[in-house]
């Protein structure tokens, strides 16, 4: 999810699309945010484990 909304802030900035570089930052920060989660040892989504 991270590589993902990387790839799409990067794609977003290039061709000049501001709802992509939005969507690709959401999708990056929410998927730091279940990777902390997931790495602190909390339940993610009802998952012990977030891969």
């Amino acid at each position: 999810m991270v590589i993902v909304g990387i790839i799409l802030v990067v794609a977003g900035l290039v061709f000049s699309v501001p709802i992509v570089t939005f969507i690709g930052a959401v999708l990056a920060v929410v998927g730091l945010a279940l990777m902390l989660f997931g790495s602190m040892g909390h339940a993610v989504a009802g998952r012990r484990h977030y891969y």
